[in-house]
């Protein structure tokens, strides 16, 4: 992240703007391409409008150049209510400092008042020609949910082995735990779960690292910044302009043990993790090298990354140095923000990817199944076509399911753009978002511009949540626009290839199993491998299950799940273009 390079007057102008041996070792040539693209129509479109979700993020610029308003916010993909559809969490801004009014900012739209987090219901309806209306009810006030921080970031994982979602905030302040009570409504318990940390927190992550069936917690925390405090900085014309996180230190991120009993540990210091650590923005827990226990990726701001290697006794090493996954190729830290995790060239490993700063270009690290790491961000393609973007949310996503993930980022620097100031626009942070689509040998295109008005509409994206909202199969995605309106980008391409959708659950403990790996083999023979999860991309939280492109080839398929806790089973004769239910302990 780098400073915002606009004085005074522009920004006055800006203010006005609204897994164990079942894992099939690297296979560097894949006999398989990817089809060929989708034809005309659009790809994506917005439906926030129509269908009900009215928020508009408010970050509280007010020309005090406080670090937060830049920086935030993210969304969730959740099902609160069980009921089969994802449900709508946006996360919201606030004033900043001590003299909290609005007389220097514009003010929120009165639909947004009070300024908090806000939890819409998903009343999703299946019409008689087999098409699918999503509607949104705003239903914050039954919920209970009082957020009302500075929201930065929003992890969701069933903490408790209820059954029910609960959802972790990370704020810049003091962060909160909401217990879902699987009535439609939710209880603070931030304090009594002992996860109520204060500092300056961004994305987090649910993950069982212990394999013991409950999930964990590792939340990132990102500068130390005193708003009472905070250092003057100013561009090269001499205006006073936003610091680098280099004029803060940055803070030791937090991993969390589960005890069983609704509380948490903070067993940072003992797990390992307190001695290395930067200005965490994302996380990413997959296992990397393939020895069946769950290892933490974090995107540090500007330092170097790290790779927690799980040791298997509730401690961690950071291998991203031998790995090849601290710093990119030239060896220069980068501005890492947007990162996930996803098997882009189906050899059944996990590779990574990170989106950049303008100028420094998004990152492919690709795995070569034993946590060892190539850096072919240039020789894919991805480095030159994201140049020119400042990529937050992001996420590897099959577009078209035609069985390869592709990637889509959406962005908006913190730097304003100089051409925009020249042409006085009201906002000179805006980007377009950007879809790379895999050829299937290695290389990206950028499609971009085929995919729809919306994907071209310049904003300034901060989180990004991807999932399918209409349950047809493919996937669409929630972004939340920094000081503004939400996006519903609807897929309307993906449900025309077949697909497998799978929600993976534990027994007895009833909840989606975060970090198991699926593998799915069509009757062609294609083997895919992918990952429940809701973490990655930034500050959001996704939906947990997994949805799988097969191509042209229908039918049934046969569905391997290796658990978290190592066990694997196996399912046959599952039907394809629909949604399962696989239960622990149903399989073979």
């Amino acid at each position: 992240m780098t400073r915002l390079q606009a004085g005074p007057a522009a920004l006055a102008i800006l203010f006005l703007s609204c897994c164990t041996g079942d894992v099939p070792q690297a296979r560097r040539h894949q006999s398989q391409v990817a089809d060929e693209p989708p034809g005309a129509g659009e790809w994506f479109v917005d439906k926030a409008g129509e269908s009900g979700l009215d928020f508009v993020h408010f970050n509280g610029m007010s020309g005090r150049f406080y670090p937060p308003e830049m920086m935030g916010s993210g969304a969730a993909l959740i099902d609160y209510d069980n009921d089969g559809d994802l449900d709508v969490f946006v996360l919201q801004g606030q004033m900043l400092g001590r003299d909290r009014t609005l007389r220097d900012a514009i003010i929120p739209p009165k639909a947004q008042i009070p300024l908090q987090a806000r939890l819409y219901r998903n009343d999703l309806t299946t019409n008689s020609d087999g098409s699918r209306t999503v509607h949104f009810t705003d239903v914050t006030g039954a919920s209970r949910i009082q957020a009302n921080g500075y929201g930065m970031g929003v992890a969701a994982g069933d903490f408790n082995n209820d059954g029910c979602v609960d959802l972790y905030i990370a704020n810049f302040g003091r962060n909160q735990m909401f217990k879902n009570n699987c009535d439609g409504t939710f209880t603070d318990v931030s304090k009594a779960t002992g996860t109520d940390d204060v500092g300056w927190s961004v994305s987090a992550s649910f993950v069982d690292y212990d394999r013991d069936g409950w999930l964990d917690l590792f939340v990132c925390h990102y500068l130390n910044v005193n708003l009472d405090a905070s250092p003057g900085c100013f561009n090269p014309s001499g205006a006073r302009d936003y610091c680098l996180p280099q004029a803060f230190r940055a803070q030791p991120s937090h991993l969390y043990h589960n005890n069983h009993d609704g509380t948490f540990t903070d067993v940072t210091a003992q797990a390992g993790l307190l001695h290395e650590f930067g200005p965490a923005l994302g996380v990413v827990a997959a296992d990397f090298n393939g020895d069946g226990w769950p290892d933490i990726y974090v995107a540090n701001d500007t330092e170097e990354n790290q790779l927690w290697t799980n040791q298997h006794d509730g401690t961690f090493k950071n291998t991203a140095l031998i790995a090849g996954v601290a710093l990119p190729l030239h060896g220069k830290a980068e501005a890492s923000m947007g990162v996930d995790a996803g098997d882009f060239d189906n050899d059944g490993d996990e590779d990574l990817f990170m989106a950049e700063l303008t100028g420094q270009g998004s990152n492919l690290y690709v795995n070569d199944g034993t946590g060892t790491f190539e850096d072919r961000s240039a020789a894919s393609g991805i480095e030159a076509a994201s140049l020119p973007y400042t990529g937050f949310g992001a996420a590897w996503l099959d577009v078209d399911n035609d069985g390869w993930l592709d990637l889509l980022t959406v962005n908006g620097t913190v730097q304003a753009i100089e051409a925009l100031l020249a042409a006085h626009d009201p906002f000179p942070l805006r980007q377009r978002r950007q879809l790379l689509r895999n050829l299937g040998n290695g290389r990206f295109e950028d499609a971009t511009s085929r995919a729809g008005a919306v994907m071209s509409l310049a904003e300034v994206g901060r989180g990004a949540a991807f999932g399918d909202i209409d349950n047809d199969g493919d996937i669409d995605v929630l972004v939340n626009n920094n000081s503004g309106p939400a996006r519903l980008l609807i897929n309307t391409i993906g449900n025309r290839k077949h697909w497998i959708g799978l929600r993976v659950l534990g027994n007895p403990v009833r909840r989606d199993m975060l970090g198991a790996r699926v593998s799915v083999t069509s009757s062609s023979g294609r083997t895919l491998w992918r990952r429940a999860r809701s973490d990655g991309s930034y500050a959001s939280s996704n939906d947990p299950r997994v949805l799988v492109g097969l191509g042209e080839v229908g039918g049934v398929v046969r569905v391997r799940v290796q658990w978290p806790d190592g066990r694997s089973e196996e399912w046959t004769g599952i039907k394809t273009d629909q949604y399962t239910t696989l239960w622990e302990g149903s399989g073979r």
